[in-house]
């Protein structure tokens, strides 16, 4: 999972970032064959349209980014780094949405005909973004701002410890983080008004989500400023810091925490646990809402950039269920299993054979030595690697009890690596069998491929850092499969059982998703659905029930993205027969960055064709 801006419109939502691209792929399918002539015949462009685009894209980003400081700081630009978010007020809203309209003006007056096709890729993109945000400005995301998934006095909490995106080695940065959060009130201020409409107009999260966010908000929450987490920074001052600046810095950190911050925090947890607890929701699902079915229905374009409906996806993850069950009746035999094939998943969380490790530091090693193997076998599948460095860490605790392993991709400026989270519990309890598997997604060649090289590409900045869900965490899911070419699960049979199981999951969340949002599944039915069909614990299945529910439509482009992946591949090797290169395909298929579905369609079938010319 990528944990970034891009994840999901539930960040919108939370005032942390822009909307997500949004827009029916058939519509961007018409906008590519209408002006196919143009990629095909591989003309020049014309300068000054090019020149034009270019600066347009330059003056979307720097006015985006304005709105959205933290993004920002994750992609290393670091002149916002004192500012929080301010999206959730109406009239800073309304402001983002004149910029949007504003330059979708702009573009409009451009003639994508006239362009390159590498402009042409990057006008497709633009104009697909301006439309997905206008089109989610319709919808009320700004009532719900924080879940237990996501909020923004958890990130600053993250950003506190120093392993997170804010950079904390120099007294200047100390003092740009503490004004950063001198502002949390203002922001604490405003989504509590927000909730409070939301009381108002039954747009409020389930009670469930409510439950599971409290005890995050109830942490930050602490008699004494030394004792909160914010504080992190002080008791971890470099040592190049002078003796001035340490009691200088430590007196202001504990005078703001103590007079502004933890007093709005009491505040807004008084409110969660009493007032907005009582009037959260039994329901489950989007449907539930006002509005509620469109909403969703606008989410899933949003996350699979497909014009998919719900009930086709839902069809969809009962197939590839059943598809990949099918694979446990040969597999259980090879592991000692001789029971029903279904059962495999939850047999398995039953072998101890499987959890070797005693410490945290011991889970961490382990990925280390499957990334030493994953390394040796990489450049017989690309002929590019990125160069920024990958790191693997433990998931901070604050966030440890509801988060997912997840990834941050490395600052702009090199100053931080690409960093793979883990999240352990009890290292007694920590699988090996999805290890493998995890790190091919999480790290390489998943999204520290995609992420980390869309760095290194010489398009536009809005390109750099955006993206949408369905590509991002379809080539982290496709790259899961490259481990079977790879030789990673040969002699490995729980390897590869844990990577069907990882496999089986996205399955299931298109069938979980779908049937929470959509047809009116309870909390209770999805939690069971997934005990039964992954073997998952209650514990386990109900922690990832939550996740859909406090991000509806975010879990189907995994699964979407991939299959849609390995549809151009395969299509791609029949076409190409013996001429077909997989190192290539992969080339084609990162060296744009992130792309709507339709257009990354369109490039892989023009590479296709001048294959078969060449």
């Amino acid at each position: 999972m990528l944990k970034l801006r891009l994840l999901t419109s539930v960040l919108i939502s939370a005032g942390l970032i822009s909307c997500a691209t949004v827009m029916a792929a058939t519509d961007m399918a018409k906008t590519i064959n209408k002006h196919a002539a143009v990629a095909q015949s591989g003309q020049q462009g014309n300068t000054q349209l090019s020149q034009q685009l270019n600066r347009l894209a330059d003056e979307y980003y720097e006015k985006q980014t304005a709105f959205d400081p933290i993004g920002a700081t994750y992609n290393g630009d670091t002149r916002y780094d004192d500012k929080l978010p301010m999206t959730l007020s109406a009239p800073v809203r309304a402001k983002q949405i004149v910029m949007w309209k504003d330059v979708a003006s702009k573009l409009a007056h451009i003639k994508r005909e006239q362009l390159s096709a590498t402009d042409a890729v990057s006008y497709d993109c633009l104009d697909y973004e301006l439309k997905a945000s206008l089109e989610m400005a319709r919808f009320d995301g700004h009532l719900l701002p924080i879940n237990q998934m996501d909020s923004l006095p958890v990130t600053l909490a993250h950003f506190a410890s120093g392993q997170s995106a804010q950079p904390l080695k120099t007294v200047k940065q100390y003092e740009v983080f503490l004004h950063r959060l001198a502002q949390l009130p203002v922001w604490v201020n405003q989504a509590t008004g927000n909730m409070r409409e939301g009381m108002k107009r039954g747009i409020v999260l389930p009670r469930a989500l409510v439950n599971s966010a409290l005890p995050q908000f109830t942490q930050l929450v602490t008699d004494k400023a030394e004792d909160h987490a914010y504080f992190a920074p002080v008791k971890n001052f470099p040592d190049s810091f002078s003796a001035a600046d340490k009691q200088r810095l430590s007196k202001a950190y504990k005078q703001v925490l103590t007079a502004k911050v933890l007093p709005a925090l009491r505040q807004f947890n008084q409110f969660l646990s009493q007032d907005y607890l009582a009037a959260s929701r039994d329901s489950s699902g989007f449907s539930a809402l006002p509005g509620g079915d469109a909403w969703y229905r606008a989410l899933v374009r949003d996350q699979t950039t497909t014009n998919l409906d719900p009930d086709t996806i839902h069809a969809l993850g009962l197939k590839e269920v059943a598809r990949i069950q099918s694979e446990f009746v040969a597999l259980g035999p090879k592991l000692g299993y001789t029971g029903d094939p279904v059962g495999l998943p939850a047999w398995i969380d039953t072998q101890n054979q499987y959890r070797p490790y005693k410490t945290e530091a011991e889970v961490l090693d382990g990925y280390r030595q499957i990334e030493k193997m994953v390394k040796a076998k990489l450049p017989e599948l690309f002929n590019r690697m990125p160069k920024a460095a990958l790191d693997i860490r433990a998931e901070p605790e604050i966030s440890r009890q509801t988060a997912s392993d997840h990834y941050t991709q490395p600052a702009f400026d090199g100053s931080r690596p690409g960093v793979f989270w883990t999240v352990i519990h009890n290292p007694a309890d920590y699988s090996t069998t999805g290890m493998k598997t995890l790190y091919l997604h999480e790290g390489q060649p998943g999204h520290h491929f995609h992420l980390a090289t869309s760095q290194e590409l010489d398009i536009p900045k809005f390109r750099k850092f955006g993206g949408n869900n369905a590509y991002t965490e379809g080539w982290a899911l496709y790259a899961e499969t490259l481990g079977k070419e790879m030789g990673l699960f040969e002699n490995d049979p729980g390897a590869y059982l844990g990577h069907l199981t990882d496999e089986l999951l996205r399955a299931t969340r298109l069938v979980v998703d779908t049937g929470l949002h959509s047809k009116g599944w309870t909390r209770e039915q999805a939690i069971q659905y997934q005990q039964t069909t992954l073997g998952y614990s209650e514990a386990a299945s109900r922690q990832a029930t939550e996740r859909y529910m406090a991000w509806p439509g975010q879990a189907l482009g995994y699964k979407i993205g991939s299959l849609k992946i390995v549809e151009l591949r395969q299509k791609a090797s029949v076409a190409l027969d013996k001429r077909f290169d997989l190192r290539q395909f992969h080339d084609v298929i990162l060296s744009d960055g992130t792309l709507p579905l339709a257009l990354l369609e369109a490039k892989v079938n023009k590479w296709v064709d001048s294959q078969k010319i060449n």
